[in-house]
């Protein structure tokens, strides 16, 4: 007889094994699993609805907006609104933080950071796109105004992370800071059951993912890596494997589970990098230090950045241990 351990009994379950946990975190993650939902409905009927395409406008990091990525964005803000236990919201799609000020959230603890679709270029030609989100607690005295330092903490700081990966198949991977679990969408039942327990990335891979068309564009070590990359090594099983997807969340998971390597190096136009810190890099280097893997800006831990403005930037390395550190020695 199948049985599945859905992700709001996992939830439950892990909320068991604290005492004195009232359930607010709970119910925080049930929404995202509801808008995850909601986000992937509307994915798989893209192609029969009007979703498909550009919106005509650009999100705050000049970026053509999709229509999809609003819908996401709005699907997202509205759970974390109806959900109670969330204070304030930042998305890559607003400039301004979004702040949730009526009664129901009077006792909210937590902030959450997210990109409520990223790889969106990807969705008019049916490649896998991604949700990813993060969640503080926050700083200020529950019942006063949110402050702008409940937003500016560090990586390290995280009560949970994740993504949601809408492809093949739909799944949730996520911590909490006791390890990471994903949960594939189960259609016939309309929830997310425990499909990955307990993963641990590979120490090492043969798989690097960067978009090699700028590569004329990249630092000296980053470029040198790449050619290691490419020579001839049996022993090291080179020349390793390219491949990038354009979607964070999908290169991300393709190389937390079979071993590998993501760089986003800084460049001459985007000389800070660009993928986003707080919503982007945090979120995603929460995931790969708890499977056991390394998240790094070329310099220094992602988690360990003290972040000065909600949509900063930031190069960033992640992926298998040995990778990162065969990395780190051509960049220093």
């Amino acid at each position: 007889m199948y049985t599945a351990n859905t992700l709001n009994q996992f939830i439950t379950e892990q909320q068991s094994a604290y005492p004195g946990a009232t359930g607010d975190f709970s119910r925080l993650l049930h929404h995202i699993g509801i808008a995850a939902k909601k986000v992937n409905r509307k994915v798989n009927k893209a192609g029969l609805v009007d979703i498909l395409g550009q919106a005509g406008g650009s999100n705050v990091q000049g970026e053509n907006q999709q229509k999809l990525d609003i819908y996401a964005d709005d699907t997202f803000v509205n759970e974390l609104c109806v959900c109670g236990e969330c204070c304030a919201a930042v998305s890559e799609e607003k400039q301004e933080t979004i702040i949730f000020n009526d009664p129901i959230h009077n006792n909210a603890k937590y902030i959450v950071c997210m990109d409520p679709l990223d790889g969106s270029s990807n969705i008019d030609v049916n490649v896998s796109i991604g949700t990813i989100f993060s969640i503080y607690r926050r700083l200020s005295p529950i019942g006063t105004p949110v402050t702008e330092a409940d937003f500016l903490q560090k990586g390290s700081d995280q009560v949970a992370a994740g993504y949601i990966i809408y492809g093949s198949s739909t799944v949730l991977v996520y911590t909490v800071g006791q390890g990471v679990n994903g949960f594939t969408l189960d259609p016939s039942i309309g929830e997310f059951c425990l499909s990955h327990p307990a993963i641990k990335t590979p120490k090492n891979g043969i798989i690097y993912s960067i978009n090699e068309g700028n590569y004329i564009k990249f630092p000296d070590g980053v470029k040198k890596y790449i050619k290691y990359c490419q020579e001839n090594d049996p022993a090291t099983r080179r020349p390793f494997v390219s491949r990038y997807i354009g979607s964070l969340v999908a290169d991300v998971h393709r190389n937390l589970l079979k071993g590998g390597l993501f760089l986003y190096p800084e460049t001459e136009f985007y000389s800070q990098g660009k993928l986003r810190l707080m919503y982007e890099c945090n979120p995603i280097a929460f995931l790969l230090e708890q499977a056991g893997g390394i998240a790094t800006d070329g310099k220094q831990r992602i988690l360990d950045i003290v972040p000065e403005y909600i949509h900063q930037r930031s190069p960033f390395y992640t992926g298998s241990p040995d990778m990162v550190r065969k990395l780190l020695e051509f960049l220093n």
